[in-house]
């Protein structure tokens, strides 16, 4: 079958068929051994012509192990054949307890292609494919071979889907008949779909940088700003004695700004009982009573103008509020996190508004403003039902909620359902998620002791190049792709659209399965950013059946061609039936 070699050119050797050998069988893509003394290298077939097979150099067999690369080409007098089962072993894996099956080879008759779990699962990952190629069903037979895999049970496995279009309800909701041990927890955004848990956020989990994502804060005066509303509502919620004080310290400060400004009168008096609607104390509302010598006025009285338009209660009026401030307390901080909601975050907000005098700021009106009405937005909003929560709850707490099921057993698929929100706002919800969960495995005393595995499904709406790493100074996705591998947070994105994801992150990606891509920008894209990846590993994939995939990274001896099994169940990622919608 195969002749001499004639020639070797960079990583190919050229090899001669003898005249009148019948090439019987399709030998494209098929493995070959170079051996000459005691080497062996292996080859894959590239090309086949009338008179010449070219076959690329991918590593060497060392003392019964594969070794990617090749240091010393094979001699012209080498012979050549093709790979047998025993050396087929050493590629395509090897049962043993740390690995799982990913799917079969279309050449060589369905064997299993194994990999090792840690090579796969410790890394960040990119799933890429065109529409129907088999992504979705790729992925949810992955994880299924994860769970069925008889070697081991992984019962501390944390899976966080977030899914763009609720298909992986189905592929999942029955993972405890595999093993009762096992559970599958679902969350959604639909608010009449019955029977689900609805997505909930605590909102005093979130800090200033995924308050400023949220509402869309685009220069750093908001962040500023923003800084100053969380501090204030959490001291707003709290009601301990020196709360208290600063509150009124606050609130008398403010009144006293406004009344040494140049308005009218009836304008210092609008914008006060504007800050009383916001933020009032037993002290500072409109019935409070303020002591004179020999009488009483309540405080809105003392607002009261003459005819003159002054206020008749000036002096009386200024001793009050100047008696609760203290500037030793401007250097409070609230003590303990609180419970707080929406609503008091807006009322921190139209107070800080107000109290600086941002409203009346040429410069910042347009910014104040344009926040306030986002966060009014929201208050009103139907997302507003995804951040109303009946108790506190920590960090800590929250995690262990979200993978524990109703009856205190541990889940290990959990799958956020994100179809009924929009794109802007599923964005601020995956970038809330994955930096609570950044900061949390960061905190752990035994690092990566609790592994999380976030699946990016439509990764290119999220993961892009946004304007975070100008307002925050980071993009919480490529600092996860850049750190998070050491602490146990590992990404895994799904996308049919690589080009739209942020570079930095697909560069941080060990592992690869590519089902059929069609789009020349696409394929550009990945070739410029894995520089790795070999022209002929692209040309590959792009005539793969659906469901096929080429896999490759340090999960893979070599660049693998693997035919995945449907999964059973399926997820809802089928086409529309047509013609059984247009007859019946």
């Amino acid at each position: 079958m195969f002749g001499k070699i004639i020639y070797i050119s960079d990583n190919v050797a050229h090899i001669e068929i003898p005249e009148g050998t019948p090439i019987a069988e399709n030998l494209m893509n098929m493995h070959v051994i170079f051996e000459d003394e005691k080497k062996k290298i292996l080859g894959e077939i590239e090309d086949i012509s009338e008179k010449i097979i070219k076959v690329g150099f991918l590593g060497e067999i060392v003392n019964g192990r594969f070794v990617g690369g090749v240091i010393r080409k094979p001699t012209l007098s080498a012979r050549i054949r093709i790979i047998t089962k025993e050396e087929l072993a050493l590629i395509i894996g090897e049962d043993t307890p740390g690995s799982m099956i990913l799917g079969n080879s279309p050449l060589y008759d369905d064997c299993q292609i194994r990999v090792d779990i840690n090579d796969l699962f410790s890394n960040h990952m990119a799933i890429f494919g065109n529409t129907g190629s088999g992504k979705s069903c790729g992925v949810a037979r992955l994880l299924q071979n994860v769970f069925n895999n008889p070697n081991f049970l992984p019962y501390k496995s944390n899976f966080f889907i977030f899914d763009a279009y609720g298909e992986y309800h189905n592929a999942f909701k029955d993972i405890n008949k595999i093993n009762p041990n096992l559970h599958f927890k679902y969350y959604t955004t639909n608010k009449t779909e019955a029977g689900e848990q609805k997505l909930k956020i605590p909102l005093w989990l979130l800090n200033v940088d995924d308050l400023a994502l949220l509402l869309e804060a685009s220069s750093h005066s908001q962040l500023t700003i923003i800084e100053k509303m969380l501090k204030l509502v959490k001291i707003f919620s709290q009601s301990d004695e020196q709360s208290i004080k600063y509150r009124n310290h606050l609130i008398a400060k403010a009144i006293m700004n406004i009344l040494y400004t140049n308005q009218t009168s009836p304008s210092k008096r609008n914008d006060i009982f504007s800050i009383l609607a916001t933020c009032s104390t037993e002290q500072f509302n409109l019935e409070a009573p303020v002591q004179g010598i020999g009488y009483v006025r309540k405080f809105r009285e003392c607002f009261t103008m003459n005819k003159d338009g002054q206020f008749t209660e000036s002096i009386l009026v200024t001793e009050y509020i100047s008696s609760f401030i203290d500037e030793e307390l401007e250097k409070y901080e609230p003590v303990k996190p609180t419970f707080y909601t929406l609503e008091d975050m807006e009322k921190a907000m139209n107070f800080t508004l107000i109290s600086e005098g941002l409203l009346k700021n040429e410069k910042m009106y347009d910014e104040a403003i344009m926040l306030k009405v986002r966060l009014h937005a929201l208050v009103i909003g139907e997302n507003s039902e995804y951040f109303k929560m009946d108790r506190y709850m920590t960090v800590e707490q929250y995690i262990s909620s979200l993978v524990a099921c109703p009856d205190g057993r541990k889940a290990q698929i959990i799958n956020f359902n994100l179809e009924d929100i929009d794109d802007s706002f599923a964005k601020s919800v995956t970038k809330i998620y994955t930096r609570m969960l950044f900061d949390f495995t960061k905190r752990l005393n035994v690092r990566a002791s609790i592994p999380f595995h976030i699946f990016l499904e439509e990764a290119h709406r999220y993961v892009q190049n946004d304007n975070d790493k100008f307002l925050l100074g980071y993009n919480i996705f490529d600092r996860v792709a850049k750190e998070g591998r050491k602490y146990g947070l590992i990404f895994n994105l799904i996308s049919q659209r690589p080009v739209e994801i942020s570079e930095t992150v697909i560069s941080q990606c060990s592992n690869f399965i590519i089902f059929k891509m069609n789009h020349p920008r696409d394929l550009e894209y990945i070739k410029k950013m894995l520089p790795n990846i070999s022209a002929e590993v692209v040309e590959k994939q792009k005539s793969l059946q659906p469901g096929t995939c080429v896999a490759f990274g340090k999960a893979f001896k070599i660049p693998m061609i693997i035919k995945m099994q449907m999964p059973n169940p399926e997820p809802h990622s089928s086409n529309c039936d047509v013609v059984a919608r247009w007859v019946n």
